[in-house]
């Protein structure tokens, strides 16, 4: 058959070696290159998001028979990797204040106006933030992160 050196066949396998370890070091740089550029660019525009934010959840009708008043961001975003769908996610805790609806179950109720804890949800896709309007009430973005842990994964600041 083929008479071939062992040192070609050592010297290809470093070579694929090598090339393995390029790959993967390239394909973690280009994540936490993304993931700081998404950072930055929500730190950027985060007025434009909490607008669309507040938007999108007040056209939700949820939760039944309350209408969005406000939505108060306070604080930073905790970047999150999602394990399921391997996009950006933001966490933003917000306090949200309601009024209750014309004719609601919920019109005597004063426990209806008062301000909610809870975190916005907004994914990064195609190189921007985006919102369904998804909100997670009762938790902090790092209770979000627990609650949701096979889900979720924190992004440390200069890592994927």
């Amino acid at each position: 058959m083929f008479d071939v050196d062992p040192w070609w066949v050592a010297g290809g396998a470093a070579a694929a070696a090598v090339l393995v370890v390029a790959g993967r070091w390239g394909w973690h740089l280009a994540r936490a290159v993304q993931a700081e550029r998404a950072r930055e660019l929500f730190r950027l525009q985060h007025e434009r998001y909490e607008e669309a934010f507040l938007k999108a959840a007040g056209a939700t009708g949820l939760p039944r028979g309350l209408r969005w008043v406000s939505c108060a961001f306070g604080g930073d975003a905790l970047l999150v990797r999602d394990n399921a769908a391997g996009g950006i996610v933001a966490l933003v805790p917000v306090v949200v204040r309601f009024e209750p609806t014309e004719g609601s179950d919920l019109a005597d109720n004063p426990a209806a106006r008062e301000p909610r804890p809870a975190t916005a949800v907004f994914t990064f896709a195609r190189g921007t933030w985006g919102t369904t309007g998804r909100v997670v009430f009762n938790h902090t973005p790092e209770q979000t992160v627990a609650a949701f842990a096979p889900q979720y994964r924190v992004i440390p600041r200069g890592h994927h």
